[in-house]
């Protein structure tokens, strides 16, 4: 065994998986204002940005042959409703047109929820102190036609409402958007890793958790369940996050659907490798490059992942 593993060249030669920038999506944060560049405090090299700013960070992205971005929206401000998730002014909508404008041939996809955008900050309409699911559905459908409207390639659903694929279909098809793919979030599991993206789409719960949503990190044949009701409802595509205590998830999908399958290799799990490579444990880029590696080993074809850039320079260097 140790003949094939003897030098780089040879074990490059026999290497079975290979990364490549065109299978990552970088998420990225629009927030109201001009020349606004705030970096977040538990995510290093990441930033709320405004639109100009937005522009010319994926001016870099395509620039780096990464396969395109996933926008989050901070809106100018929240209400009861998530108005500002589906107005066709919203910060996202705004994004995607200047990007659409400036940056031609940039895939862009769009996170379709509305924690960001809803003063208690839960993914839909609160009825007596829970989440609506039923009434949640005609938010997520607006949203996804106003991000298609305003040039969306892919329109991504993470809110794990019941029957919010079908709905989301019902009204791209209905408005004219039949073309546009549907991503769906179809196992996300209530994890603590997501805690970093709450400071950086100020979506934190104002009350309860979304335990009653999301997956039980227990529970694996259950996520098997949902995406397959998923594809059955018009998912295109399928996800799983977060992704490193997941990868059995992807692989057992992978193994079981035939659709593109996708991992968010999520804000906690970046945070906790920039702070071990700050205080010197870890060697970063090694690190990284492993775990982007262990994720599409699983068998991820699509990685959402904080790194991209950096993996992207290190792929182009060697």
């Amino acid at each position: 065994m140790r003949r094939l593993r003897s030098s780089e060249p040879i074990r490059s030669l026999v290497r079975e998986t290979r990364l490549d920038p065109a299978e990552f999506i970088l998420p990225l944060f629009a927030c109201p204002g001009e020349g606004i560049r705030r970096e977040i405090g538990a995510m290093p090299g990441n930033f709320q940005l405004s639109v100009d700013e937005i522009v010319l960070e994926c001016a870099e992205v395509r620039a780096l042959g990464i396969g395109g971005v996933i926008l989050f929206g901070l809106p100018e401000s929240k209400d009861e409703t998530a108005s500002g998730a589906y107005a066709d002014d919203g910060i996202v909508q705004r994004a995607i047109r200047a990007i659409r404008r400036e940056v031609p041939g940039l895939l862009i996809v769009t996170d379709v929820c509305n924690c960001e955008y809803t003063s208690h900050g839960h993914c839909g309409k609160i009825v007596n102190g829970e989440v609506d699911n039923d009434q949640t559905l005609a938010w997520l459908a607006a949203s996804a036609v106003s991000h298609a409207r305003a040039g969306a390639d892919i329109v991504a659903p993470s809110d794990m409402m019941d029957g919010r694929v079908a709905a989301i279909r019902r009204e791209l098809d209905a408005h004219g958007f039949s073309r546009i793919p549907i991503l769906s979030y179809a196992a996300k599991f209530a994890s603590v890793f997501y805690g970093p993206f709450r400071e950086a789409a100020e979506s934190t719960p104002q009350f309860g958790d979304r335990r009653s949503y999301q997956m039980d990190p227990a529970n694996a044949r259950e996520a098997l369940r949902e995406v397959a009701l998923d594809i059955e409802e018009g998912a295109d595509m399928i996800m799983v996050k977060p992704a490193l205590p997941y990868l059995d998830i992807v692989q057992r999908v992978r193994e079981r659907f035939d659709l593109p399958v996708g991992a968010y290799n999520v804000s906690g799990e970046f945070a906790m490798v920039k702070a071990a490579a700050r205080n010197g444990w870890i060697d970063e880029k090694r690190i990284v490059l492993e775990i982007i590696t262990g994720i599409q080993r699983a068998g991820a074809s699509i990685v959402l992942t904080y790194h991209a850039k950096d993996v992207a320079r290190w792929l182009k260097a060697c």
